[in-house]
């Protein structure tokens, strides 16, 4: 099973999707730990790292919108590339919207 996790106030919140199966109760637990730390809308903080692919890294651009804080670095050895996105999230079900649709990029890790 595939672990996501959602920085909240300086605390890692692991979070399964269903897609890649959670379960309902598990779900419903992380939303309400969601919804205790952040009052929406609220500036949410997305970590990922993905291999350094042009291709990939612009299908992680296209699931946010364009006026998002984006920001990149590159790994020592050149492989992969750390990326931090700052946006606006209005619900706890938008943040788990964007990182169900991160989860279809092939090699991203989202932390």
């Amino acid at each position: 099973m595939c672990e996501i996790a959602a920085v909240s106030k300086f605390k890692f919140i692991p979070l399964y999707t269903r897609k890649i199966g959670m379960n309902e109760d598990r779900l419903n637990e992380l939303r309400q730990r969601l919804n205790e730390t952040h009052k929406w809308p609220s500036m949410y903080m997305f970590k990922f790292i993905l291999p350094n692919d042009e291709q990939k890294i612009g299908q992680l651009k296209r699931i946010f919108s364009e006026d998002v804080q984006f920001n990149s670095r590159l790994s020592s050895n050149g492989k992969y590339t750390s990326i931090t996105v700052r946006e606006i999230m209005l619900s706890s079900d938008a943040v788990f919207d964007r990182y169900l649709k991160a989860a279809s990029i092939e090699g991203i890790l989202s932390l």
